[in-house]
């Protein structure tokens, strides 16, 4: 491409033409503020934050959006940039809750952190005035404050453009603009998936996780309580990322030495229904294959994915593979295998899930998820909110030991390692379907035209006489146009695995706020991990073939479909 030569506060730079001076300037290493701007979306130029001097132009011009071109001269801290910026800011300000010690986003706020770079020290030349309105907290997994909204879009635009869930719209006009459900609808009464991709694209707290760390402590401080944690394959990918450290730091066992140290009685590893939902779900479907069973079967691990087809597609509800979520799967066998080997009655078992994933929340309060009066999985945790647990705890974080998981439910495969990746879960039943098929052992375990972060990936595996054909999609945009795909009878596959959040699990709401920069650390991370663990298939996991021999019977049998399958609900009436 051809290259541009301009100056940048006198500083000379050459960048691709097309560039934005924005984008140049981050070249040089200069600082411009920006709220809507998000490097994983479309510009926008909303807020304005980022206005420039254009050397001979009359009008300040946003930096994120201004296309350099060849000779301009650019001032980032000019006097009347600086009015500038500092008169919007105290506009955002006038209209933006008060509330910074006790916000959920404290530490992490970008309008906190443009104000602290701005950094004027006049007082405020205009009064706080509320937007008055009401905070929504009727979502089981988001929580949204229309008083701290800074109208920067970011939040439609990933739910519009890249979920296309369509559950938050702009309403209003001039300084009453904000971003909301369709007729005035509650979140939990919308189409809203409960992905918390909004959350990770809001730059305030509008948009936060909803937080159900009181009722861990509650739990924690019940002498008459075992509380017991699982812990999914992401969450030890990005906790030490959400508690200061590198992106894609791999904190497996200090993760269990950190819970133990918060109270918990026992910790156990998520891997481990991850390998019993492979034996699951790939007995589900051969059944399906040789039996004449609707195909292609899709991946029902995803709470976000189940919701989004529930709403926008249940005529494919059959589809659906009809196991339960590793979540949910190991929540019905705390509440009934584990607790007869500890002879506790469920009550008194209190069940925590430390979740990348905010839909999980919503996942957990399903009715069919619990039996005899009690839910499998009394609550879920982000990973924001147990980083924000072991940190009011006063936990060094970076210098524990490592501790490990306990027994039974401590050993898990890399194949349940990397379901935290998007084609995962693929990865993982091709693993150990060939070889259950077959009887050959597989000479090569990585099936790489499954990973990575393409939108939709295809593959075909041959698996003794039959050419398996399976596709991926992460993100529920993409998810839409494999469903589509399937209606128009255009998708010749047997097997779809999907992820409601893009890249996966590690790009789940509850994770640290992300980039895809971030997330190239995370996918190295999770594969990583797989080439650590000391097993690598699901079905020979010693520990989930004694769980069939002990208790279940055999995969898909009577008792596997009582506690570890599940049926679809018809959502479609809320688009109405």
């Amino acid at each position: 491409m051809s290259k541009v030569k301009l100056t940048i506060d006198g500083i000379a730079v050459e960048v691709e033409a097309g560039s934005t001076i924005l984008q140049a300037a981050e070249e040089l290493g200069i600082y411009i503020p920006t709220l809507c701007y998000h490097p994983d979306q479309e510009v926008k130029a909303n807020c304005r934050i980022c206005v420039v001097e254009i050397v001979g132009q009359k009008l300040l011009q946003a930096a994120c959006s201004y296309q350099v071109y060849d000779g301009m001269a650019v001032l980032t801290r000019s006097k009347r940039v600086r009015n500038t910026r500092e008169n919007i800011l105290e506009l955002m300000l006038s209209r933006h809750a008060q509330d910074c010690l006790h916000c959920e986003r404290s530490g992490n706020c970008e309008l906190k952190n443009v104000s602290e770079e701005i950094h004027f020290t006049r007082d405020p030349r205009f009064d706080y005035i509320s937007r008055s309105e009401n905070i929504d907290e009727s979502s089981p997994s988001i929580t949204r404050n229309p008083e701290k909204c800074i109208a920067c879009g970011r939040c439609e635009y990933v739910c519009t453009k890249i979920q296309e869930v369509y559950a938050l719209s702009k309403t209003g006009r001039s300084n009453h603009v904000g971003f909301e459900p369709a007729y005035g609808k509650s979140l939990a009464d919308s189409a809203c998936v409960n992905c918390g991709q909004c959350v990770q694209a809001c730059p305030t707290g509008a948009l936060t996780v909803n937080d159900d760390t009181q009722a861990a402590w509650l739990a924690l401080d019940d002498p008459q309580k075992t509380v017991v944690a699982q812990i999914a394959p992401a969450v030890r990918i990005n906790l030490a990322e959400a508690l200061g450290e590198a992106p894609g730091t791999i904190s497996t066992g200090r993760l269990v030495t950190a819970l133990k140290r918060l109270g918990f009685d026992v910790v156990f590893d998520t891997d481990f229904t991850a390998d019993l939902t492979i034996m699951e779900e790939g007995t589900e479907l051969l059944s399906r294959i040789t039996s004449g069973g609707t195909l292609p079967m899709i991946t029902s691990c995803s709470p976000g994915w189940i919701k989004f087809c529930e709403t926008y597609y249940p005529d494919l509800l059959p589809n659906l593979s009809s196991c339960k979520s590793p979540q949910a799967m190991f929540g019905a066998l705390i509440k009934t295998y584990y607790a007869a080997q500890i002879n506790k009655d469920p009550n008194d078992i209190y069940s925590v899930s430390v979740m990348p994933c905010t839909a999980k929340k919503f996942e957990a309060q399903r009715p069919e998820m619990g039996r005899d009066g009690y839910r499998d999985v009394d609550v879920v945790l982000t990973v924001q909110e147990i980083a924000r647990m072991i940190r009011s705890a006063g936990i060094n974080f970076a210098s524990l030991p490592d501790t490990p998981f306990d027994a039974p439910f401590g050993l898990g495969s890399g194949a349940g390692e990397i379901f935290g990746a998007t084609g995962g879960v693929m990865e993982a039943a091709l693993r150990s379907v060939y070889e259950i098929v077959t009887g050959n052992t597989l000479e090569n375990l990585d099936f790489v035209t499954v990973r990575g972060f393409d939108g939709i990936k295809e593959a075909a595996v041959m698996v003794g006489d039959l050419e398996v054909k399976v596709a991926v999609a992460h993100g529920l945009g993409n998810a839409r146009k494999l469903m589509d795909a399937i209606r128009e009878g255009k998708a010749n596959y047997h097997f779809i695995e999907i992820m409601a959040c893009p890249g996966g699990c590690i790009g789940g709401g509850g994770n640290p706020i992300k980039d895809w920069r971030k997330m190239d650390y995370r996918l190295e991370a999770v594969y990583q991990e797989d080439l650590n663990m000391p097993l690598r298939k699901s079905h020979e996991n010693q520990y989930v073939k004694q769980l069939y021999d002990d208790f279940l019977g055999e995969p898909n049998g009577h008792k596997s479909h009582e506690l570890l399958h599940t049926h679809y609900i018809d959502r479609s009436s809320i688009l109405k």
